[in-house]
């Protein structure tokens, strides 16, 4: 039986190129038949990726048949996950977030989760000598994943290593990363035809915090004053999208890149406590600017507390 391979839901540009690359991996170079596939829509920089190195956007799939073998990439959490993942025979995860530990397998596997920014980075290093054997597409896919998990690396997740990849990988695709990164970072900040609850799940995550249920969205972008310009609507929709989500409150982080900033929007007075106790800011106002705050995983995630 194939094996899927696919990482979590609301795929980036992360989850979307290293299912490819993994999968291109067991199936080329292992021998061991796979197919990548999707947990949702790829967001706009990641179309734009598949579409710049010639990929056809992967199948989108809504769950997992019972022992349907499965390679998870970017995520170990199951609620990032296919409902029935717990049903499946995950046989391998590959990851660079901290560890969920809700996740049930068949038997002992393969588990490889490593702090560095980017999960193809660490697909690089699993493959050895074998990355002289990736095509120019396979190549290009991780180098979009290092770039944009990093933001050119800006992020602070970013690693020596990370970054001696992705010049490794642009070297040898002849490819300038300051002008990439700059057709990534315009493609991500394309928003126009998403509506505001699109935009608010787009890039986001479900994170409790002292019996408080978020949505942590966050928008990446080189243009912050196009997202914020629909602010009044955007704070208008975090009730409909936490109602039908199951949460409390939707958090939303508008990170400028080249600022190397975020802007947290501010609709009400439980977020003002949690800008407040979280990162030390003075609100006044429904927003609040977060100097240096580039991260969800390093900065957002673990400074929460209402």
């Amino acid at each position: 039986m194939t094996t899927l391979v696919f990482g979590h839901k609301a795929p980036d540009t992360d989850s979307t190129g290293s299912p490819l690359i993994w999968a291109w991996y067991l199936s080329e170079v292992k021998g061991t038949p796979a197919k990548a596939v999707l947990l949702g829509e790829p967001n706009t920089e990641a179309a734009f990726v598949l579409k710049r190195w010639g990929f056809e956007t992967p199948e989108i799939i809504d769950d997992v048949e019972p022992g349907q073998p499965c390679v998870v990439v970017d995520t170990n959490n199951a609620a990032e996950l296919p409902d029935h993942i717990n049903e499946a025979d995950v046989r391998q995860i590959i990851d660079h977030h901290k560890l969920a530990g809700n996740l049930e397998t068949k038997g002992p596997i393969d588990i490889t989760i490593r702090p560095v920014a980017c999960t193809a980075t660490i697909l690089y290093d699993l493959m050895g000598d074998d990355t002289a054997k990736m095509p120019e597409g396979i190549r290009a896919l991780a180098l979009s994943c290092i770039l944009s998990d990093t933001l050119e690396f800006r992020s602070p997740t970013t690693t020596e290593h990370d970054r001696a990849v992705a010049e490794d990988l642009a070297h040898e695709l002849g490819i300038s990363i300051p002008d990439y990164a700059e057709e990534l970072f315009a493609a991500k900040s394309d928003i126009s035809a998403f509506s505001d609850a699109e935009l608010l799940r787009m890039d986001s995550k479900k994170y409790e915090v002292d019996g408080v249920k978020f949505r942590v969205s966050v928008l990446e972008t080189t243009a912050p004053n196009i997202p914020l310009s629909r602010k009044a609507s955007l704070m208008e929709t975090m009730k409909q999208v936490a109602e039908e989500d199951g949460v409390d409150q939707v958090l939303l982080f508008v990170v400028d890149i080249l600022n190397e900033e975020a802007t947290l929007l501010v609709p009400n007075e439980l977020v003002k406590t949690v800008a407040e106790k979280s990162f030390g800011a003075r609100v006044e106002g429904d927003a609040v600017v977060l100097p240096g705050v580039m991260s969800r995983k390093k900065q957002i995630i673990p400074n929460l507390k209402v």
